[in-house]
C-alpha cells in the first residue's frame, strides 16, 4: 500500500563526548521524536548524543536512521535500525543534514559546528538544544531558520510549528 504522505525526518546532531545531563537531554529528545511519528537520523555511531538520541526513540518505537563515517555496518550504535555506510568520514556531515527536513543540533564540537554551518548555508531549519555557538550564526538567527531551545520539549514545540507554517 502506497501513501502519499512523507515521513518527517528530524536530524539531531551533537557530540560524541557529552556531559550526563546532555545525554539526558538527547534520550528525551529522541523519545518525544519517535512520539510524534517522526524518523530520527543521527551519525549512527555508538557515543554521546548519537547513541543516547537513537536509544530514546527506539526505546519509544521510533525508527533510527545512522549515517556511518565508515563502511562497516557493525560500527553503529546498536540503537540504530537503518545504517548507512558511507566511507566518506566527516564529509558524511552533508548527508546527515541535507537528509534532515529539520536539524536540531545539542551540545557538541567541530563536527557538530560543521553540520550547523551546511544546514544553515542549504536553509534548513535549526534548532539550537543547550548548545552556545555566540553570535557565530546570528544572521541565520534574524531569518527565523535558527532559534535556540532549552529543553527537547520546547525544541519538539520549535519542529511543530516550522512544520505547521511550511504545510508539512
Amino acid at each position: 500500500m502506497r501513501t502519499d504522505r512523507k515521513k518527517v525526518v528530524i536530524g539531531v546532531m551533537g557530540g560524541g563526548t557529552i556531559a550526563e545531563k546532555d545525554r539526558d537531554a538527547a534520550y528525551r529528545l529522541g523519545s518525544l521524536v519517535a512520539r510524534q511519528g517522526w524518523i530520527l537520523l543521527n551519525g549512527g555511531r555508538p557515543s554521546g548524543i548519537m547513541e543516547a538520541s537513537a536509544k530514546g526513540a527506539r526505546d519509544c518505537g521510533g525508527t533510527t536512521v545512522g549515517i556511518l563515517p565508515g563502511t562497516d555496518p557493525a560500527s553503529a550504535s546498536e540503537y540504530v535500525d537503518i545504517r548507512i555506510c558511507t566511507g566518506m568520514g566527516d564529509a558524511r556531515n552533508v548527508i546527515n543534514v541535507l537528509s534532515s527536513d529539520v536539524v536540531i543540533a545539542c551540545p557538541g564540537s567541530a563536527g557538530t559546528i560543521s553540520e550547523l554551518a551546511i544546514a544553515l548555508k542549504s536553509r534548513k531549519k535549526v534548532i539550537l538544544l543547550n548548545f552556545d555557538v555566540g553570535a557565530l550564526f546570528d544572521q541565520y538567527a534574524r531569518e527565523g531558520l535558527l532559534t535556540r531551545a532549552e529543553t527537547p520539549e520546547e525544541a519538539i514545540e520549535s519542529v511543530k510549528d516550522f512544520l505547521t507554517k511550511t504545510g508539512r
